[in-house]
């Protein structure tokens, strides 16, 4: 992402490009917190009502500075930035290196460009697939039909649904593997690209699925095919069944930004009425009532080829393809619950199961890993130990047809510790523990537990020989 809004300076020139700027103001429960401690430092005693006007008065004033996440704004190089807005750097820290405008970008966008630069896991992974495999994937098939099996059940897996507690083999695949959509699978059984790009547009939407769509589906008044999936879906249904194309367009402009929804568009009724001349269904009308906002459809259909080419890896190139998830998508992988064994991922498997609603956050990414890692082993694939000479910080490899994982993997050894692991081991053998100690700084509770685990081989405490050793 960073190097990409680098060359948006490339593009237009690093005069013309700035961060959008965000506001952070005071929220109302800060606002009281302020308001009672003013009143208690000068020992004031007021009601209620006045305590909630000066709490009012506080609310939404300007508290710090930030910047978006991904928004880039443009300048056309015939004005000048402060033409618009001044400048500063975020939080008024001056080491950051970055530039942002002073006001929120909502204040000022319908007078300049914003570019909306987000990061994307889905690229990476596809890269990662090209280098391990060698597989273009531009040439990869998108009416393959093992690949289009995985979204309908298991079999392309080798697998039953039972060994990975899933009716479908979508697991791990961008936009499909998620609990809900997995369901959604189940509920509309796609066999075509095209249905895959509707549900993608479903998934994405608010109200558009659930208590919507889904439950039209579910009792048989219209199909996948037939439901509001994405806002194209809207105009180009409304202009077939014969309403004026520039008509067609409002009322999805309307309904997709959720206008309607929220009872804002005076012209509905209107319009409703006019859809119904024209033999516009009542179900369809009301599925419009409730939605709130919706997928474009060649969003969804990006979304949806990156899916494809990745589920496409998972059946032809498995290895390789669990390689890239664990390496870029996986933020729970442990090396010591889930590299030991079959039998070992099960116990603690059942251990997270039992305790699923309470587990902390960090449990919660490691426990749906697991959920990769079970299938992995159910598809009769493995793992290899970490060879600290060979492991790479933070990639998996395919090595001898097993996974090799990653250094930072094993519990307590961060991204940086991993890279000097990995830097020290090009420098020569460990003589000892002390020695790995000295020359990668990694910690004593990351030193022992990768002894428990066998990581470090035969190596002594320290590089001074005992009597013992030559006994």
């Amino acid at each position: 992402q960073g190097k990409v809004h680098k060359y948006t300076e490339v593009l237009f020139g690093a005069e013309n490009v700035f961060r959008a700027g965000t506001l952070g103001t005071v929220a109302e429960k800060n606002a009281y917190g302020y308001v009672k401690k003013y009143l208690d430092e000068r020992s004031l005693t007021v009601n209620k009502a006045e305590e909630q006007r000066l709490t009012n008065g506080c609310v939404g004033v300007k508290r710090t500075t930030g910047q978006h996440p991904g928004g880039i704004i443009v300048v056309p190089k015939s004005r000048d930035v402060h033409e618009f807005s001044p400048i500063q750097h975020p939080a008024d820290d001056k080491e950051s290196g970055i530039i942002t405008l002073h006001f929120d970008y909502h204040s000022i966008d319908s007078n300049l460009l914003k570019l909306d630069i987000l990061g994307h896991d889905d690229p990476t992974v596809i890269r990662m697939l090209q280098d391990l495999t060698g597989l273009d994937p531009i040439t990869v098939p998108m009416g393959d039909k093992e690949t289009m099996s995985l979204f309908l059940g298991t079999e392309a897996l080798g697998v039953t649904p039972e060994q990975i507690n899933s009716p479908v083999g979508t697991y791990a695949v961008p936009e499909f593997g998620t609990k809900f959509v997995r369901q959604m699978l189940v509920d509309t059984k796609p066999t075509t690209f095209s249905e895959l790009v509707r549900i993608s547009g479903l998934s994405h939407g608010t109200d558009v699925w659930l208590n919507n769509a889904q439950e039209l589906v579910r009792q048989g008044i219209c199909t996948l095919k037939d439901a509001i999936c994405t806002r194209d879906d809207i105009m180009v249904y409304l202009i077939h069944m014969g309403l004026d194309a520039g008509l067609a367009f409002n009322i999805m402009e309307k309904v997709r930004k959720g206008i309607v929804a929220k009872g804002k568009c005076d012209k509905w009724d209107e319009w409703k009425e006019e859809m119904r001349k024209h033999d516009v269904p009542e179900w369809y009308m009301e599925s419009c009532e409730k939605i709130k906002y919706m997928f474009p459809k060649a969003h969804a259909a990006a979304y949806v080829m990156m899916a494809w080419r990745i589920a496409y890896c998972k059946v032809y190139y498995p290895l390789a393809y669990y390689a890239a998830y664990f390496s870029i998508r996986a933020t729970g992988f442990n090396y010591e619950i889930m590299c030991q064994g079959k039998e070992r991922l099960e116990y603690f498997y059942k251990d997270y199961t039992r305790r699923k609603d309470s587990l902390s956050k960090k449990e919660q990414d490691t426990y749906r890993d697991m959920k990769i890692v079970q299938e992995m082993y159910a598809r009769g694939f493995d793992f290899t130990p970490i060879d600290v000479y060979r492991a790479k910080p933070d990639r998996f490899q395919v090595i001898d047809g097993k996974l090799m994982p990653a250094l930072n993997t094993i519990d307590g050894m961060g991204d940086n510790a991993a890279i000097a692991v990995a830097e020290a081991a090009k420098d020569g053998k460990f003589l000892s523990k002390d020695d790995f100690r000295q020359r990668t700084k990694a910690t004593k509770t990351v030193i022992d537990l990768m002894a428990d685990l066998g990581l470090l081989g035969e190596l002594p405490e320290s590089n001074q020989l005992s009597l013992f050793d030559f006994a």
